[in-house]
């Protein structure tokens, strides 16, 4: 289901550019995280990855039958944002360890400030031992305005980094980097498109 939905997501969506693609981990799993302004950048940051991503995403998404099973067909998790639990941290440090690519949002809501991370991206980047890749949207924020202005979207790949912390305050340290890095990100493609 994940391939045929993006598939579909590319033909609605028309062109997504894609900077700095060559940045992106040849091999092993990798955290990506991205701005959060609307569903639309989950859409096209899904379909311009490599392989498939395991989006994190709030739980109360799931709370409806439908919602769920296709959010579980296309390798999302949920997540209680209010209170994670340690499952929180071990599915996408699992799935990361096999190789798999973990789409973050380190925002935790959409919003159209600048994003003030959250520390989870640093906590499983930490864990795990991969890199993070950091990247921001700009581009169409709704189904009308895709459809009806069929504006160009591009996705701006910052350079990957890895994380090693081991305590509180290097956490929030790193987690302003990180915040510092997709706002970098979100000038950088509102002057491309």
């Amino acid at each position: 289901m994940y391939s045929f939905l993006a598939n579909l997501a590319k033909l609605i969506f028309g062109k997504v550019e894609i900077r700095n693609a060559h940045l992106l981990p040849q091999d092993g799993g990798y955290i990506v995280t991205c701005s959060h302004k609307t569903w639309l950048d989950v859409v096209a940051l899904g379909f311009s990855m490599p392989g498939p991503v395991h989006f994190m995403a709030k739980k109360e998404l799931f709370d409806r039958k439908i919602p769920a099973y296709i959010l579980h067909k296309i390798h999302a998790f949920p997540v209680n944002r209010e209170n994670p639990s340690p499952s929180s941290i071990k599915k996408p440090v699992k799935l990361l360890r096999a190789g798999s690519i973990v789409g973050v949002f380190p925002g935790g809501t959409r919003s159209d400030e600048d994003v003030e991370a959250k520390r989870g991206a640093i906590t499983i980047a930490n864990l795990s031992r991969v890199p993070i890749v950091p990247a921001a949207y700009h581009g169409p924020t709704s189904f009308k305005e895709l459809l009806r202005n069929r504006h160009k979207a591009v996705i701006v790949i910052g350079q990957p980094y890895t994380v090693r912390t081991k305590d509180k305050e290097q956490m929030t340290a790193e987690t302003k980097v990180l915040s510092g890095k997709i706002n970098e990100l979100i000038k950088e493609a509102q002057k491309i498109s």
